[in-house]
């Protein structure tokens, strides 16, 4: 394969041509995670019961879904297309859920771990990952951003800033037959991090946490801030690890306010989303597939033929915008204190293109999809597919505008069902749902949290696709008090009657 480099005379990348995509070109085992269906059909025996499309419906219904704000198109938010009535879980009170689905609360905020400690508050992005039999692990960060109170703090070991209180904790299940789970443990994973939002699973079997922040160990004018390390980056966490683990800040992979990560098991490439507004939709080239330790390069998107696109608003759904790579030269720059667009403007000085906050990513299908959160015309958000054509560019399309909060109101974290459709987290003040959109392009209900007005997070499916797991934040902070807990629910039922 040609060394894919920067001409020296463009401020745009030109795209080298796309090369055949092999089965397993990075000859990494397949994981049967929560993206990739057909590995869920293998497994369960579910040959055809549940095979669909691609999710080409989606298109059509950006196209019709562009309407008055207010105008949600009749039909098209529950009813056949999704599983039905949202009512009250008599299982989980306060969670409404379609009839005929069981919940089950499997962790909060302030319960006991295994070794005794409190769990931490701001449950955020999470990943269900296999392993002996019908035990599963969630690997689960903690949006958590301030200094850890006594007692508060995820681990005093292997801490990467012994001053910051976020991290991931890790709980193990026994998924039954049916979709029912039993808790086994609870542990922290990941700790000293900060503002641990989302990340991403990667195909070989690990959780990718981001700090979406660059809290750093000085201020503009080199005062000490009371961090003892600079923050604004990815670490990686072995799911197969029994306590905390060595934090080693990816720092290839840029330093900015990182939001979520998917991988193209393809090619092993990393699609990374930035949660500010203007943001950049990044990609990291692994120097070696699969050990992200060893470094690589990072890029931004931009669009061929339109130098600092801007895609916040006045897009037209179905249009394919042939896409370019720019290399970032400086992703971890070399001071402690860094403007939160430090490494977007760079991308931005060579033509790059803004999105409106980029929050949830994933793969699905072979493609990758993800989240403006306020995007669109009329702010409510958007979901935009990229497909990618190895190391070259690619064609990035918006699937979906929301016409209004009605509808879907800023969608953050997404994850593909292992029957093809997208689940989607509300992040927003009020009513939050999680919703759904069907592989023909049906947008519905499948979760109201009436326990409190906060974000549902985390989204994700058992690798035998009869469970889904999620969380309800909590609070940004942890004093041992009677602040918003976050919580874990397990979900099952009769998936094959409607959308996911």
């Amino acid at each position: 394969m040609p060394e894919f480099t920067d001409p020296p005379d463009s401020n745009l990348v030109i795209p080298e041509p796309g090369f055949p995509k092999s089965p397993n070109p990075l000859h990494i085992p397949p994981m049967p995670n929560p993206i990739d269906r057909r590995v869920f059909l293998k497994r369960s025996g579910a040959s055809g019961l549940f095979l669909a499309p691609s999710l080409n419906g989606l298109t059509a219904f950006a196209t019709r879904s562009l309407a008055p704000a207010g105008d949600a198109p009749a039909g098209q938010r529950g009813g056949k297309e999704g599983y039905g009535e949202l009512v009250e879980s008599a299982e989980c009170p306060g969670l409404m859920l379609p009839r005929g689905f069981h919940c089950k609360k499997i962790s909060e905020a302030g319960w006991p771990m295994s070794d005794g400690r409190p769990t931490p508050n701001a449950f955020d992005g999470m990943a269900a990952f296999p392993m002996a039999g019908d035990t599963i692990r969630l690997v689960r960060n903690h949006e958590l951003r301030q200094r850890p109170p006594e007692g508060m703090v995820l681990s005093d070991e292997r801490a990467y800033d012994g001053l910051a209180s976020g991290g991931c904790t890790t709980i193990e299940v026994t998924v039954h037959p049916d979709g029912s789970v039993e808790k086994v443990a609870e542990w922290a994973s990941l700790a000293g991090t900060l503002v641990n939002c989302a990340g991403g699973p990667t195909p070989w079997g690990t959780w990718l946490s981001c700090e979406e922040t660059v809290a750093a160990k000085a201020d503009s004018d080199g005062n000490p801030t009371g961090w003892e390390q600079n923050h604004g980056y990815v670490f990686e966490v072995p799911t197969g690890s029994d306590g905390v683990v060595d934090p080693v800040p990816l720092r290839d992979m840029g330093r900015f306010v990182h939001e979520a990560v998917a991988v193209d098991p393809q090619t092993g490439i990393l699609y990374l989303t930035e949660d500010q507004d203007p943001s950049g939709f990044y990609r990291f080239i692994p120097n070696e597939p699969g050990n992200l330790r060893a470094g690589g390069r990072l890029q931004m998107m931009g669009i061929i033929g339109r130098r600092n696109y801007d895609t916040r608003t006045r897009q037209t759904p179905g249009e394919r915008l042939p896409v370019t790579w720019i290399t970032i030269n400086d992703p971890d720059p070399d001071s402690d204190f860094i403007p939160p667009d430090a490494v977007f403007r760079q991308g931005l000085s060579r033509g790059g293109t803004s999105f409106a906050r980029l929050e949830g990513c994933c793969t699905g299908e072979g493609f990758i999809y993800f989240n403006a959160t306020s995007g669109g015309n009329a702010g409510s958000g958007q979901i935009w597919q990229y497909l990618p054509q190895g190391r070259g560019g690619g064609e990035l399309v918006l699937v979906f505008e929301s016409p209004s909060p009605d509808v879907l109101k800023q969608p953050d974290d997404l994850v593909m069902s292992p029957r093809g459709g997208l689940a989607i987290c509300e992040d927003a003040g009020g009513e939050n749902y999680l919703r759904g959109i069907d592989v023909d392009g049906n947008l519905f209900d499948f979760l109201r949290n009436d326990i409190n007005s906060l974000e549902w997070a985390g989204a994700c499916f058992s690798p035998q696709g009869r469970t889904m797991f999620v969380n309800i934040q909590g609070a940004l902070w942890q004093s041992g008090g009677s602040e918003p807990k976050g919580m874990t629910f397990a979900i099952w039922g009769p998936w094959e009657e409607g959308g996911f």
